[in-house]
């Protein structure tokens, strides 16, 4: 029995971004965000789905699998990428996967000039990055080969769009964009009850089509039921995490503060009020603090 409460899916689960991206019955919703998201730079009228899983030049070399991987009409190479956790090396794993479109374009005949395609590499990401190099204001960041004195693109060809989609804060009466519209669908469609007015532009037929849940066979359910399991299980986890965090956060600061207050004198009675702890553990801390 379907024990899901939500009347379509999540596309920030791996099931639910592959039904709707990552199928070639469903190529025009991939075609068109792209479209929305490149807003008129590149202009993509076809694409052809490629194999996701990728090895590398040995047995023992780590392979990639992308989310989605697919070519263009002029041999332009996509890799749409859903992340829903930090990664340290995150970065790194951007650069990493990019190499696999540009080897493959490797002709083995000794004439080849080492002419290569595009190669794009969309990353929609369900945190804050906290890049320093990102302007904070912005959701979406293009990141190119460029010279840091002129600032002037160096190499055209190699492009990493990274899209912070948890920032995205509009409402439904706030889209203004056929972008905005899918930032927002891609944020919040399994908390839909029904097809908001800003979505019944023709694109999202297939979309909300695809995406109801009522209408997946029982191998379809089985299978979004576990991959939101996995959404879930990631989510909890960074959420105990932050909470874990910010308790020790608090405490670090307590303590800053008491050894201010000590520092100027200041009695337990002082410190208890400022901080709002109890005598015995304010007593207890110093105690502790004077260890280190």
């Amino acid at each position: 029995m379907n024990g899901i409460e939500e009347r379509y899916i999540s596309l920030l689960t791996d099931f639910g971004f592959k039904r709707i991206f990552g199928t070639a019955p469903n190529k025009d919703l991939l075609i068109n965000f792209l479209n929305s998201l490149f807003a008129g730079k590149e202009v993509i009228k076809d694409v052809k789905y490629l194999n996701t899983e990728h090895f590398g030049d040995n047995a023992s070399a780590r392979k990639a699998i992308f989310d989605v991987y697919c070519e263009g009409e002029d041999g332009e190479k996509f890799i749409v990428e859903m992340q829903n956790a930090y990664q340290d090396f995150f970065k790194d794993r951007s650069l990493f996967y990019s190499t696999f479109p540009i080897r493959e374009q490797a002709k083995k005949s000794a004439d080849w000039d080492f002419k290569l395609s595009r190669v794009y590499t969309v990353a929609l990401l369900n945190f804050d990055m906290k890049e320093e190099a990102f302007d904070k204001k912005e959701i979406t960041h293009t990141v190119k080969l460029c010279d840091i004195k002129t600032n002037k693109v160096f190499y055209k060809k190699l492009d990493f769009i990274y899209v912070e989609i948890a920032k995205f804060k509009k409402e439904e009466d706030e889209l203004e964009t056929l972008y905005d519209k899918w930032l927002f669908v891609l944020k919040n469609l399994y908390k839909l009850e029904s097809r908001p007015k800003a979505l019944r532009d023709k694109v999202f037929d297939r979309l909300f089509k695809e995406a109801e849940i009522a209408t997946f066979t029982p191998d379809e359910l089985r299978e979004y039921e576990d991959s939101l399991k996995a959404y879930r299980d990631i989510k909890n986890s960074i959420d105990t995490a932050r909470r874990e965090g910010r308790v020790e956060g608090e405490v670090q600061e307590k303590n800053a503060t008491i050894k201010r207050l000590l520092a100027s004198g200041a009695s337990v009675d002082i410190i208890a009020i400022a901080t709002g702890l109890p005598h015995d553990e304010v007593k207890h801390l110093i105690v502790e603090i004077s260890k280190e």
